[in-house]
């Protein structure tokens, strides 16, 4: 559950540097839960290459991840951002996000 929620973070990060291909099917598996063979069958297509195409997208979301560091740049800001007292500077650098 960790995994996929992490990939997730990740897909709204880096959506925009997937193939239509990789953000549908990512999306129908993690998002619109259907199962590798419903996804195969919705788009005629071996159940295989949807697998093969999901771990390929994942691969790319970590190695963007490794390389940009977006999500973890974030979170440090999070961090930072909630050690502040004052509400209005927090609301205004949440919204930032």
């Amino acid at each position: 559950m960790e995994k996929m929620l992490y990939l997730t973070f990740l897909f709204d990060i880096y959506k925009d540097l997937l193939t239509d291909k990789q953000r549908k099917y990512f999306m129908d598996y993690y998002f619109n839960d259907l199962s590798l063979s419903e996804i195969a069958e919705k788009y005629s297509v071996s159940r295989n290459a949807i697998f093969n195409q999901l771990r390929i997208t994942s691969d790319k979301l970590n190695f963007y991840e490794k390389k940009l560091k977006i999500y973890d740049k974030k979170n440090k800001i999070n961090d930072i951002i909630e050690l502040i007292d004052d509400k209005d500077i927090k609301e205004k650098l949440m919204s930032l996000f």
